[in-house]
C-alpha cells in the first residue's frame, strides 16, 4: 500500500515540475520533432500540440511526457530550463551546470 501512495507522490511531483514550456525545450534539446516525440512517448500529436499551447491534457498523457524525456537523461526543475541529469554518460559536470538556465 505504502508503494502506490509512494508512486502517487512521485506522479504528482513530475506534474508539478514539467511545464509546458519544458516540454519545447527539452524536444529542441534532444532535435525532436512533436511528431517523433509522438512515437518516443506514445503521446497523440494533438495532445503535445495542446500540451505546448497550455492547454488541457490528461494527466497520464503529461506523465508519458516526462518520463521520456528522463530516460533520455532530462531533468525537470519549475522556473528553470531543462537539465541534464549527473548520471548522462559522457556528460560533464560544467556541462550539466551550463544548461541551467531560467526558462522562459
Amino acid at each position: 500500500m505504502a508503494s502506490s501512495a509512494m508512486n502517487l507522490i512521485l506522479e504528482r511531483i513530475a506534474l508539478f515540475q514539467f511545464t509546458p514550456t519544458h516540454c519545447a525545450q527539452a524536444r529542441g534539446m534532444l532535435g525532436w520533432s512533436v511528431e517523433q516525440l509522438s512515437r518516443e512517448a506514445e503521446v497523440s500529436v494533438d495532445d503535445i500540440q495542446r500540451f505546448e499551447a497550455q492547454q488541457e491534457v490528461a494527466d497520464s498523457a503529461r506523465l508519458a511526457l516526462t518520463y521520456r524525456f528522463e530516460a533520455q537523461g532530462l531533468v525537470f526543475f519549475p522556473g528553470f530550463a531543462p537539465g541534464r541529469g549527473g548520471n548522462v554518460r559522457r556528460c560533464s559536470p560544467a556541462e550539466i551546470h551550463g544548461e541551467l538556465a531560467m526558462a522562459e
